[in-house]
């Protein structure tokens, strides 16, 4: 997103991993959330842009040194924020007050509208779904309510 209201959809190269806690994840369904209309109308010009998007659902395509819990072809859910999910904030159910978490789609982290995503944290932030799980199933899920009244509020 360039500014308000100048969506941008361009080639870039596929993430890679820069931390040990980092994950790949190639995303296979992913929203508009309700939070991504505020730039969407506010967001003054920049040259630089930025990546859109969060809370989407993908297929784990490479880990870290460091992550656990995760492994290649793992179906994953990534929510709003990432987080290492032990710190003092995190374990009071405050991810986005971890001071080794953030937002994506600032300070070299992807957006999750793009094919691919960098999570940090990935341990921490993201939710393993069942082998079974069908990811048209899965993505049903509170993003199909944030998909509404996104598009809801876009209307003139």
């Amino acid at each position: 997103m360039y500014g308000a209201g100048d969506v941008r959809i361009e080639d870039v190269p596929d993430p890679a991993i820069h931390a040990p806690a980092d994950a790949i994840v190639r995303v296979v369904r992913a929203a508009i959330c309700g939070s991504d209309l505020h730039p969407y109308r506010s967001m003054p010009a920049t040259d630089q842009g930025r990546p859109m998007g969060h809370e989407f659902l993908g297929i784990v395509e490479d880990t870290g040194a460091e992550v656990t819990g995760l492994k290649r072809g793992d179906l994953v859910l990534s929510p709003f924020t990432y987080a290492d999910n032990t710190c003092f904030w995190c374990r009071r159910g405050l991810q986005t007050s971890c001071p080794q978490g953030g937002r994506y789609g600032f300070d070299g982290v992807d957006g999750g509208q793009g094919e691919a995503v960098r999570v940090p944290q990935a341990s921490g932030t993201l939710v393993k779904l069942p082998v079974a799980a069908d990811p048209a199933s899965a993505s049903r899920s509170s993003a199909t309510a944030r998909c509404w009244n996104a598009s809801a509020a876009c209307r003139p």
